[in-house]
C-alpha cells in the first residue's frame, strides 16, 4: 500500500500536476525513490522487482554503472551544441554500424521515438516518387502522440478527425482477429489484405509498422505474415519503414525483431531501450533514402536535442555494455524461461486469456471468460495493484498487463516475479469474483 511520506507528497504535487497520467501510475499511486538494477525503491522504503523497466526502457536495469559513468563524465565536459559533432559520435556510429544489418548503414539521432517516427515520415514524403502519396499502417498500431504518428492509426482526439493520406490494413492479432477467423486455416487471411490494400496499390510509397505490436498487448505474428507482406512490398517498390522503437536494441531476442521475422526494411526507428531509458533516438536506413538530396536537406535531420552529446554517452555505454556482455542472446534465453512460468499461469488461471511474447517482452491478456474473451480491465488493473503491493511492478494497459524485465535480471529474481505474479492473480480473482 502507498505510505504515508508517498501520500504527502502525491497530495502536495497533485494540486499543480495536470491529470492524464498512464494507467499504471494512476492505478498505482507510489513514488519512486531510487532504483538498481532490476529492483525499484519507493518514498516510503518498499522495494520492487521492476517487470516493466522503467517504461519497457531499462534494458540494463536502473542506474547501470557504466552509463551512470558516461552520462556523468559528460555531464563535465559538454551537454548541448545543437547537432555539431562531439567526440563520442563517431565512435557511437561504428558501433550502430556493427550491430545493425549491413544494408542499415546511415543514421540520425534524435531525442524520442515519436520524434524519430517523424523524421522517417519526411525521408518517405520527401524520396517518394510522383503518384505515390499515400502510407500504410496497420490497424492498432502504436507509433506515438504526435500529430502524423496519430495520423498512421487514424488517432482522432475530440471532435477532430485527421486522417491523413494513410491506408490501414489488419495486424496479425490470432487471439482476437477481426476477420473471425481462425489461424492456420485462415491462410493468413489479414496478410493477403494487407498485400491487396496497401503492398500491391500503385499509389502507396511506405508501409509503416511495428514488427511485433507493443500497446496493442504484445501482438506477435504468425508465420507467414510478414513473408507475404514484405515479398509484395519488395516487388511493388514500397519501402517497409519499421517501428522498433519498443522491440529495438535486443529485447525480443535479437537486435532488431525484423531479424528474427525475416523482415528487410529500409528505415528503422530505435529508441526507449537504446540508451536504457535515457531520451535518445536512432532512424536507421538505407544510405539511398537518407543521404538522398530530396531527403537531406539543411536541417532535415537536426532539432533543439537532436545529437546531444549526453544522450550519445548514454546510449554508447548502453549498447557498449549489450553487445560485450551477450545480453541479446541472454534475452532470448531469460524469455525462455519466462515464458514457461507464464505458460503455467495460463494453464492455471482461467481468466488469463492470452499469454504471448518473444524474448523478455510478454502481454497477458485477461478476461471474464474464455469461450467470450471479453475483455476485463478491472481484473487486470486489480492484478497490477496487488502485484505493486506485493513487490513487482508491471505495465498496465486496459485489460492488458505487459512484462519486459530487464536483460541484467538474474534467474532467482525472474523466478520470484512471477511468484508474485502467481500469488496477485490468485488474489485478484478472489477480489473480483467476491
Amino acid at each position: 500500500m502507498t505510505g504515508h511520506r508517498q501520500r504527502a507528497r502525491l497530495n502536495r504535487e497533485a494540486r499543480h500536476l495536470a491529470p492524464g497520467a498512464s494507467e499504471e501510475t494512476a492505478a498505482g499511486q507510489r513514488v519512486f525513490a531510487e532504483g538498481a538494477g532490476a529492483l525499484l525503491t519507493d518514498l516510503d522504503g518498499n522495494e520492487y522487482l521492476d517487470f516493466a523497466a522503467g517504461t519497457l526502457t531499462q534494458s540494463l536495469g536502473h542506474c547501470h554503472p557504466e552509463v551512470v559513468d558516461a552520462l556523468t563524465a559528460q555531464a563535465r565536459r559538454l551537454w548541448n551544441v545543437h547537432d555539431a559533432a562531439t567526440p563520442g559520435r563517431a565512435d557511437l556510429l561504428d558501433l550502430l554500424a556493427r550491430l545493425l544489418p549491413g544494408h542499415l548503414g546511415t543514421y540520425a539521432f534524435f531525442s524520442t521515438g515519436a520524434e524519430v517516427v517523424e523524421a522517417a515520415l519526411r525521408v518517405v514524403q520527401a524520396t517518394a516518387p510522383a503518384g505515390r502519396n499515400r502510407i500504410g499502417a496497420l490497424r492498432h498500431g502504436f507509433h506515438g502522440k504526435t500529430m502524423g504518428a496519430r495520423m498512421l492509426v487514424h488517432w482522432d482526439i475530440g471532435h477532430q478527425a485527421f486522417a491523413g493520406n494513410s491506408v490501414l490494413g489488419y495486424a496479425p492479432n490470432c487471439y482476437r482477429c477481426p476477420l473471425g477467423l481462425t489461424y492456420p486455416s485462415c491462410e493468413l487471411r489479414c496478410a493477403s489484405l494487407v498485400r491487396k490494400h496497401i503492398a500491391e496499390k500503385p499509389n502507396v510509397a511506405a508501409l509503416v509498422f511495428e514488427p511485433v505490436q507493443g500497446a496493442a498487448g504484445v501482438v506477435v505474428p504468425p508465420p507467414g505474415y510478414w513473408e507475404r507482406i514484405a515479398e509484395a512490398c519488395r516487388a511493388n517498390g514500397v519501402l517497409l519503414v519499421a517501428d522498433e522503437v519498443l522491440t529495438g536494441g535486443g529485447r525480443t531476442g535479437a537486435f532488431l525483431a525484423c531479424e528474427l521475422l525475416g523482415i528487410e526494411p529500409d528505415l528503422v526507428m530505435l529508441s526507449k531501450g537504446m540508451a536504457n531509458g535515457f531520451p535518445f533516438a536512432v532512424l536507421a536506413g538505407r544510405a539511398e533514402l537518407l543521404r538522398s538530396p530530396e531527403a537531406a536537406t539543411a536541417g532535415s535531420y537536426a532539432s533543439t536535442y537532436a545529437s546531444n552529446p549526453l544522450g550519445i554517452a548514454a546510449a554508447d555505454a548502453t549498447l557498449r555494455v549489450i553487445e560485450r556482455d551477450g545480453l541479446t542472446e541472454r534475452a532470448a534465453a531469460l524469455g525462455e524461461l519466462l515464458g514457461e512460468r507464464l505458460a503455467a499461469l495460463h494453464a492455471r488461471f482461467d481468466r488469463l486469456g492470452d499469454v504471448r511474447g518473444v524474448g523478455l517482452l510478454y502481454g497477458l491478456e485477461f478476461v471474464t471468460d474464455r469461450e467470450s474473451r471479453t475483455p476485463d480491465p478491472d481484473l487486470a488493473r486489480a492484478v497490477h495493484t496487488t502485484a505493486l503491493d506485493l513487490g513487482l511492478r508491471t505495465a498496465l494497459g486496459g485489460h492488458i498487463i505487459r512484462l519486459a524485465p530487464p536483460f541484467t535480471i538474474d534467474e532467482a529474481q525472474l523466478d520470484e516475479g512471477a511468484r508474485l505474479l502467481e500469488l496477485a492473480i490468485e488474489r485478484a480473482v478472489e477480489q473480483v469474483v467476491a
